[in-house]
């Protein structure tokens, strides 16, 4: 299912346990198309220091794996800086997204994803919440029931790492009773 936010754009998509995958039926998935504009020599950094801001640490440069994978640990933000990508979102099956520059996706914890196929300039800056540290996951048999703990056990980020406290992650991400 997917629903679109007007302001800021954000589109959402509940992404449901598929085996060997917990996903996270509980955490939307969130797109942001064209979230940071790509102006200046170093696109890059913008994304950097909207993350930064906004509470998401210790941010990395690099793509996207082309294997399944999520973290139990942590959330994670992508924010594309160049090029263009289509990823798996929730293992065979799951939803399939083609992101571009300036577009952001906000992963919940225990949602895999993977790269389907990118072009060759394809740049991704990636953070996790401020005291989240990821780990490494990938469908293995023994990974869960540990890895659904461990999911369940990670904290809400305080704020949305594009728009900060008031952004549609703080409204659209709630934990039910």
């Amino acid at each position: 299912m997917t629903a679109v936010d007007p302001a800021p754009r954000v589109r959402t998509h509940r992404i449901p346990e598929n085996p060997p995958f917990p996903n996270n039926p509980e955490l939307p998935l969130l797109v942001y198309p064209q979230a940071v504009p790509l102006t200046g020599p170093q696109p890059a950094a913008a994304f950097e220091s909207r993350f930064r801001a906004n509470g998401w640490a210790d941010p990395w440069r690099d793509g996207i794996y082309d294997y399944h994978h999520y973290h139990s640990t942590a959330h994670e933000v992508l924010g594309i800086f160049s090029g263009s990508a289509r990823i798996a979102f929730g293992g065979d099956g799951g939803v399939v997204l083609e992101v571009r520059g300036g577009d952001v996706v906000v992963i919940p914890a225990g949602v895999s994803h993977k790269n389907l196929g990118a072009s060759g300039d394809l740049g991704v800056v990636g953070a996790y919440p401020l005291g989240q540290d990821w780990d490494m996951n990938t469908g293995k048999p023994g990974e869960r029931p540990a890895a659904d703990r461990a999911i369940a056990a990670v904290p809400l980020p305080a704020a949305d790492p594009v728009f900060g406290p008031d952004g549609p992650l703080v409204r659209l991400w709630k934990v039910k009773p």
